[in-house]
């Protein structure tokens, strides 16, 4: 196919449907409003923050009626992946665009880390991501859609104390290449690497937010629209690009 004079023009997205996991709140909350936005409908997974994910949808919905579906599921049961793709089905019959968003995230210093902690963040980080790929397949090339992971920084740079995590976010950046290959020509993958965008929800100290953000080139956290706008290029606009991480992060990796 030869390139047309409307380039420019961004494809639609209204009509297309998305699953984004870890939705309810935080950057998946902001995720879905962007791609929501857009004319996009959504199956937002979560596992146990019911009242927000309501109060998304219902947030939603007042703009679009009937344009959100709320699915409750633990990621790391076996069962999750087919559940959750028997809902897009029952939902629209299609799915176009996957968001790999659920996540855990806490420390593990090496001398304390248990295999109760390995399991949760392989899971969340990992495993969950890629069986929820493989049940999607499917889905994904009927309609030649995208997959978008949510990565870390920390995949390249381990994060001190956190051990597992690290290892398990190169896994999951590693993941994004690997299915690029596979799902290829029909379906894009793609990630995206926050870098101190929230801080955690168990809390930093002042000095060591600070100190993050001294090895920040721009010298301040970014936001959760910051991850949303790429997410949203690499669904939307970059037809040509599979296989990449963006990392979204201030210059933080670019820093000693």
């Amino acid at each position: 196919m030869t390139p047309t004079d409307n380039e420019s023009t961004p494809p639609d997205l209204r009509g297309k449907v998305a699953l984004i996991t870890g939705a309810a709140a935080r950057i998946g909350a902001r995720i879905a409003r962007t791609l929501h936005a857009e004319g996009v409908d959504l199956v937002l997974h979560y596992r146990s923050s019911a009242d927000a994910a309501e109060k998304l949808q219902a947030e939603l919905e007042r703009a679009r009626g009937e344009s959100v579906h709320l699915v409750k599921a633990d990621l790391l049961d076996a069962q999750a992946p087919a559940l959750l793709m028997q809902s897009c089905s029952a939902f629209r019959g299609r799915l176009d665009i996957l968001i790999n968003n659920a996540s855990s995230f806490y420390p593990t210093p090496l001398g304390e880390a248990t295999e109760a902690h390995w399991q949760e963040l392989m899971g969340t980080n990992l495993k969950a991501p890629f069986f929820l790929a493989q049940a999607a397949a499917p889905l994904l090339r009927a309609s030649r859609g995208c997959i978008v992971n949510l990565v870390d920084i920390h995949a390249e740079r381990p994060l001190a104390d956190h051990p597992i995590y690290s290892m398990a976010k190169a896994g999951n950046a590693m993941m994004v290449q690997t299915l690029a290959r596979e799902l290829g020509p029909e379906v894009r993958v793609n990630g995206v690497a926050p870098g101190a965008i929230l801080w955690p929800e168990q809390g930093l100290s002042d000095d060591a937010k600070r100190r993050i953000l001294e090895r920040t080139a721009l010298a301040r956290p970014g936001t959760p629209g910051d991850i949303a706008r790429t997410l949203l290029f690499l669904v939307r606009d970059a037809g040509y690009i599979t296989g990449q991480i963006i990392s979204v992060d201030g210059g933080r990796t670019i820093q000693q």
